[in-house]
């Protein structure tokens, strides 16, 4: 095929060529050039990056693969294994070995009976006999009770169900008086929705991702309308009870021993739109300042995890320092665990600073394929750190007890692993503004905050537990993409929060929700006793 003829054009130049496309074509083929000419134009942006590698590009047009170990070295061995027949060498033969299946995953698709807390237990009794009767069969044996035979049965159910209920009326045709039968006992004769659909469509959009029009678009197929704009009413009026109990989450989280914090992007479209008019205003191509993201903090409070998101143009070091201000004087300062961005940490707060080794390591994970044998080196050692980390969690061990273990068989390790970094630079073994200088210096600047935990007990090795909450937020921005207002970006943060924190604990959060709502004056009396973790012990002490 013959290459085609270079061009370069501005942004100007193509919205230039919509203009005059939007008078002329369909709309769906307008919306296909319009999508065409942002994916070029985002695409020449990212290759005038200067740190964007043939690697970096690869992932963002396609996705990224598995970060792990195995991953990595079979990469590795397949790149050596090409290069090595590309070069004319043999290819090495099997060494006649039966070749290992790969592992099974854990699992096989069904689930006992203990595995349905939420179930309803209905208790069947055999008809014609029972407990402490002669045995009918033999009629000399005494019948006890057994092992029960238990079954699960299951039915779907419409996530947001609807009864009708026909009251008859009579009225006397005399003097008009009239009659009607009450609803049946436990009826809520006031309201339409009642709170468990407030909690449901919260968990639908909020902890699943699933957005209004769609829960729509179902509820309407299924013969039970629920429209878009009904659903945001209800969430949205029935937030008084959770933002007390998210206020007082906040207050528990200040109060943590360590706090993981990072940034994943949002789209709140009040503020884009402000600020596109204010760039407009001002003759400025784009915003001097556009970002929007959702803040995830994760607090370890003792054995509970107290998981907070908010959403807005304030970064993770912000919102951190929003969390922090309730903190009581009288503590010590508390670990911080992050990555090395400055936004991480831009706040009026005091931490120990913990930087995440994950990310560094992913450093050497995307230029392994050009400098191979030194990334090799990084990931092993790596590797046995992380094995060591996992050899305390089997043992169950304390804070002080992993840091004494670490220091006997971890410190070595990172020394020598420093050494080796050192003079890669010192001795000009490795080109300082390559990948792989990049990488090691970005490791060395940060050495003290990613060994941490070699002094400090209770550091963490990374801020995987962070990454995982934003997993969250990503799985609700994919389904959802924006929030309409701030007021909806607020509500959201507090539900998801809600919402996780209870999953994290074990909590049943449509129960959760639902206690919010139905004890709102309990809970404003007492925020404190409502957490995910001890709401029970609240309704069990009569609220």
């Amino acid at each position: 095929m013959k290459p085609p003829e270079l061009v370069s054009a501005t942004q100007a130049e193509l919205d230039e060529i919509l203009a005059l496309a939007k008078a002329a074509f369909p709309q769906p083929q307008y919306e296909l050039l319009e999508r065409v000419l942002a994916t070029f134009a985002y695409v020449m942006l990212a290759l005038q990056n200067a740190k964007m590698t043939l690697k970096r590009f690869r992932h963002m047009l396609f996705g990224q693969q598995s970060e792990s170990r195995a991953a990595v070295c079979k990469e590795l061995a397949c790149r050596a294994a090409d290069k090595h027949e590309h070069a004319g060498g043999a290819v090495a033969q099997s060494s006649g070995q039966p070749a290992t299946e790969g592992k099974k995953s854990k699992g096989h698709g069904r689930n006992g009976a203990d595995a349905y807390p939420g179930a309803t237990v209905v208790v069947c009794t055999h008809p014609s006999v029972q407990a402490g009767q002669r045995c009918p069969e033999c009629g000399v044996g005494k019948l006890y009770l057994a092992e029960p035979r238990v079954v699960v049965k299951m039915a779907a159910q419409l996530p947001i169900g609807a009864t009708i209920h026909h009251r008859v009326s009579v009225r006397c045709r005399l003097c008009e008086a009239t009659f009607t039968a009450p609803l049946p006992a436990g009826v809520d004769a006031g309201g339409k929705y009642d709170a468990s659909c407030a909690s449901m469509i919260a968990l639908l959009r909020y902890g699943c991702g699933m957005p209004f029009n769609r829960l729509d678009a179902l509820q309407s197929s299924l013969g039970v309308p629920l429209p878009d704009a009904t659903q945001w009413d209800i969430v949205s009026k029935a937030i008084d009870g959770p933002r007390l109990a998210f206020d007082a989450l906040i207050r528990q989280a200040a109060q943590g021993e360590v706090l993981h914090n990072d940034d994943t992007p949002a789209r709140i479209l009040t503020l884009m739109g402000e600020r596109r008019a204010k760039a407009e205003a001002a003759g400025e191509a784009m915003p001097a300042s556009r970002a929007i993201s959702t803040s995830g903090i994760v607090a370890l409070v003792g054995a509970h995890k107290a998981m907070l998101f908010f959403t807005g143009p304030e970064h993770a070091g912000s919102n951190l320092a929003r969390v922090l201000a309730h903190r009581v004087e009288a503590l010590a300062a508390p670990i911080q665990m992050c990555d090395a961005l400055t936004a991480n940490m831009k706040g009026d707060f005091k931490t120990i600073l913990c930087h995440c080794i994950t990310h560094g390591r992913r450093k050497f994970v995307e230029v392994a394929g050009n400098f191979p044998a030194q990334c090799q080196q990084v990931i092993d050692s790596l590797a046995q750190l992380y094995r060591n980390d996992a050899h305390c969690k089997e043992q169950n061990m304390s804070a002080m007890q992993r840091l004494d273990y670490h220091r006997g068989n971890s410190a070595g390790l990172m020394l020598r692993l420093h050494l080796w970094m050192y003079k890669q630079l010192a001795h000009k073994q490795v080109e300082p503004n390559s990948g792989l200088g990049e990488a090691l210096r970005y490791m060395l600047k940060h050495w003290p905050a990613f060994t941490l935990f070699l002094r400090v007990p209770g550091a963490p090795l990374d801020n995987n537990i962070c990454e995982l909450a934003l997993k969250k937020a990503i799985c609700h921005r994919k389904n959802s993409l924006f929030y309409r207002s701030e007021r909806g970006a607020e509500v959201g943060d507090i539900y998801m929060s809600l919402i996780f924190t209870c999953q994290s604990c074990g909590a049943n959060p449509f129960n959760y929700l639902q206690a919010l709502q139905k004890y709102a004056t309990a809970v404003a009396l007492a925020p404190q006793r409502w957490l995910p973790w001890n709401y029970l012990a609240a309704l069990q002490n009569g609220a």
